[in-house]
């Protein structure tokens, strides 16, 4: 992994929430600071840089410390869980396949919001995978995986001042209408999407053949921890930009799909060995690793172990 590092190294703070809410979270998400420096040295991410990027999340409402002596430990706060949780279904969960043909529309008329709020509404409906149909109405498809609209526009206090529509197309005989489906590239840049996910999995793809029978036992678990974090970093990079559109919407050999069953694949190869370097390295800092959450197995729709299946010891060359 060496050589990956060096041609595309992390930048701390975006690492630091992918070790956070990939291995940490789910586990009580909470970890001393001395050993969150630990997890991040081997990508090249110094003490400083380490203490720096958890100051600013904690600034950013990400993270809270608790002191102990000469000694602190953070924890998520009740914002960045909420945060944690919606970034969870788009990057775990499998591509959407069922779909009703309706629509979630936000309309914000002229006059209703200030060019902050309006620059605010547009930056977060394009994170939950809205498009922008005019510059005062954003569309997504309905469908069961996408996340709480209605829940966000609370959160921006803008739910008095905007209309929050599901609606399907008139089906009217004889009508020629065009569709909304025939918008779908305007609306997404669908194309750099699928350039970025067939990046990802031909700088992945070489990894399984590492990670596969016995060649798996040559790795030991920070190695593993590795593999799993730059894993789920590129994948994030790429899944959390992606509008997540059902299969009906997408163009034909959509590469997310192979993309995201190679992260699968690699995820489930590579974690044994990532939990247990994670349970070691937090016990030498006095922490015991706690049990994960039961979603947590459920990831990629299902890895090994289980509340009753404990992460064996790190193995060591």
């Amino acid at each position: 992994m060496s050589r990956e590092l060096r041609a595309a190294p992390p930048k701390a703070k975006s690492l630091v929430i992918t070790v956070w809410g990939d291995a940490i979270a789910p586990h009580g998400g909470k970890a001393w600071l001395s050993a969150l420096i630990e997890l991040l040295a081997p990508f090249g991410i110094s003490e400083r840089l380490a203490r720096t990027s958890v100051y600013r999340l904690t600034q950013e409402g990400w993270l809270v410390a608790h002191s102990k002596g000469r000694r602190s430990e953070y924890r998520l706060t009740p914002e960045g869980l909420q945060r944690f949780e919606e970034a969870h279904q788009l990057i775990y969960a499998p591509p959407i396949h069922d779909w009703d043909g309706s629509w979630d529309l936000v309309a914000a008329p002229p006059g209703e919001l200030s060019t902050l709020q309006r620059s605010t509404l547009r930056r977060e409906l394009g994170w939950q995978g809205f498009g922008e149909l005019t510059p005062h109405v954003m569309l997504r498809p309905a469908c069961a995986a996408t996340r709480d609209t209605a829940g966000l526009l609370r959160t921006l206090a803008l739910d008095r001042r905007v209309t929050l529509v599901r609606a399907r197309e008139a089906d009217s005989a004889g009508a020629s209408f065009r569709p909304l489906s025939s918008r779908v590239r305007a609306l997404w840049d669908l194309p750099r999407i699928a350039l970025e996910y067939r990046a990802f999995s031909r700088r992945f793809g070489p990894l399984v053949d590492a990670l596969s029978g016995n060649a798996s036992h040559d790795l030991h678990g920070e190695q593993c921890f590795a593999v799993r974090t730059l894993l789920i970093h590129a994948f994030r990079r790429v899944s959390l930009h992606d509008p997540h559109l059902p299969r009906q919407l997408l163009p034909d050999r959509w590469p997310g799909a192979a993309a995201y069953d190679l992260c699968a694949n690699l995820y489930r190869l590579s974690q044994a060995g990532a939990e247990a370097h994670l349970a070691s390295t937090l016990g030498k800092h006095g922490a015991m690793l706690a049990p994960a959450e039961s979603r947590f197995y459920a990831r990629f729709g299902g890895i090994a172990g289980g509340a009753s299946d404990p992460p064996s010891p790190a193995r060591r060359p």
